[in-house]
């Protein structure tokens, strides 16, 4: 089948890049691909960060780098090349309704040249910082789509709320596979310069919805049953620091946290992950995250917030913990977590449980998607 793979490939940083890398290796398998990348993902007045690309680039992923969210030449010429290689489908990645414009151009002048089936894939349909014209955005472009994949329940009801008989496959977030072999836990640690017993992680992009402050608030109920611990932040903040570093001054918790505030490089995740025991994620909204299914990929149990599509991602007491988010319940599971042990019993459920989360498996779910 010949397929047209529209969304952010390397250089870009990103969990969607990192996600189109891998499903576009799982693809190429078995298809003949066409990846559409683009020139300009964020303009820079509305990229946060400091840089939007990678320092090491995945020299595998062979691209097209034509189509600028902000110039609608480019999604003409997107269009033509698209004709040009003659799909049988068109899979977009759908995240932020910012890049609805020109994914809609693109569709429209697909359809008025060729028969050809769309299938976006939905990372997120509802944004966390929601305003009205976002709704407005979604819908003129999920109205021009003929096929849905999700991958989180909130996701699905989002979806059908819009499009009430919207043709979907509810499919969850695969495992990311592409950061790596576990390490040793004692080299990972000395390589991250790490001496605490008790390694506690919270690893991403840092924003106000991700929560952060709530697991800092937890630390001083954590120290109260626990010794010898230390959380790892480990990301790039998409927000002002000062509030993380004023939380930490207030509570007089600067020996119990170590803020690592920068993008860390694909080669260096494994370390994060093989080094640490457990990883958080006290999010106060969520669809689904790729945090989880890298913590998944090095068997390293997690503890969530019951937010979005967290909980159906980990069993609550097999391969971690599911909480409210809130800093009280985050102490309560991590120090049970680490008081009873729980770390082997989660890690081998979680090595049964993964297999779940493959590629194959959503790239299965795809295709028979794509052939109703």
């Amino acid at each position: 089948m010949h397929i047209s793979l529209i969304g952010p490939f390397p250089p870009y940083r990103g969990g969607i890049s990192d996600f189109n890398l891998a499903l576009s290796k799982e693809l190429d398998k078995s298809h003949e691909l066409q990846l559409i990348n683009y020139s300009t993902l964020y303009p820079k007045i509305l990229f946060p960060g400091k840089t939007q690309y990678k320092d090491i680039v995945n020299k595998s992923s062979k691209n097209e780098r034509i189509l600028s969210s902000t110039n609608p030449f480019t999604w003409s010429k997107s269009a033509n090349k698209i004709i040009e290689f003659n799909p049988d489908i068109v899979v977009v990645h759908y995240w932020m309704p910012f890049f609805a414009p020109a994914l809609r151009k693109i569709i429209v002048s697909l359809k008025k040249k060729k028969n050809v089936k769309t299938i976006a894939i939905c990372h997120n349909l509802i944004p966390h910082e929601n305003h009205s014209i976002y709704k407005i955005f979604t819908k003129i472009l999920i109205n021009k789509i003929d096929r849905f994949v999700v991958m989180s329940e909130s996701v699905k009801s989002d979806l059908l709320k819009i499009v009430p008989n919207a043709k979907y496959r509810l499919t969850p977030h695969p495992i990311y596979n592409i950061f790596g072999n576990t390490l040793d836990k004692k080299i990972a640690r000395q390589n991250l310069d790490i001496k605490a017993k008790k390694v506690i992680l919270f690893f991403g992009l840092i924003r106000e919805y991700k929560g952060l402050d709530i697991l800092l608030n937890s630390i001083p109920k954590i120290k109260r049953e626990l010794e010898d611990f230390i959380v790892i932040v480990a990301g790039e903040c998409y927000e002002k620091t000062e509030k993380y570093y004023d939380i930490i001054k207030k509570l007089k918790i600067q020996n119990s946290v170590d803020l690592r505030l920068k993008f860390i490089p694909d080669n260096e995740v494994s370390e994060y992950f093989s080094a640490a025991d457990v990883v958080t994620l006290p999010y106060r909204t969520a669809t689904q995250s790729g945090i989880t299914q890298i913590a998944y990929n090095f068997n390293i149990p997690i503890i969530v917030s019951d937010v979005g599509g967290l909980a159906e991602i980990v069993l609550n007491g097999k391969t971690g913990y599911v909480v409210k988010p809130d800093s009280s319940e985050f102490a309560k599971a991590i120090v049970k977590y680490f008081n009873e042990d729980k770390f082997d019993e989660f890690s081998n459920n979680i090595q049964t449980h993964k297999q779940l989360f493959s590629w194959e498996k959503f790239v299965d779910n795809l295709m028979e998607l794509a052939k109703e």
